[in-house]
């Protein structure tokens, strides 16, 4: 469990915090942002080893082995990924199973920006909604770190 503090700002400064809040964004994102911090659910950075691993297997994924999972817009996710995303005081999960996104109640997806929109009811960006557990990470990432981690 995170620790958490109480800090008093102006009123011109909440609300241009708030201005840029995105959907399941917080204050925290956005000062973490400015301040160029890694996410606090973050605790390791990526490995360009594992990174390399993961491209020498991609032609197996393509083609259905056993390492398929879920693949949209430049994001690859394996089989048995967990994915979280908190929007309204509310915490909504999903799983990549059998090469698709599941949410909690069963509903396929087909990217992550319609899987926020099915939450939201309106347009967002899926990259930034949610963040992802693949099964051999140790801590929580946004989706815009997996595909970023590709350049």
């Amino acid at each position: 469990m995170a620790v958490t503090f109480n800090i008093q700002v102006s009123l011109p400064v909440f609300k241009a915090l708030t201005s840029r809040l995105e959907e399941g964004q917080t204050h925290d994102d956005i000062i973490r942002d400015l301040l160029e911090l890694d996410s606090v659910t973050e605790l390791e950075p990526p490995n360009p080893l594992d990174y390399m691993q993961e491209v020498s297997s991609n032609f197996t994924r393509a083609l259905g082995g056993p390492e398929a999972g879920f693949y949209s817009r430049g994001l690859w996710l394996p089989n048995g990924t967990v994915l979280r995303a908190r929007y309204k005081q509310r915490l909504y999960e999903a799983r990549i199973l059998e090469g698709k996104w599941v949410d909690a109640e069963g509903v396929e997806h087909r990217s992550p920006s319609a899987a926020a929109s099915a939450i939201t009811s309106t347009n967002v960006n899926g990259l930034h909604f949610w963040e992802a557990k693949r099964p051999t990470d140790n801590g929580w990432r946004r989706l815009q770190a997996f595909v970023a981690d590709k350049r």
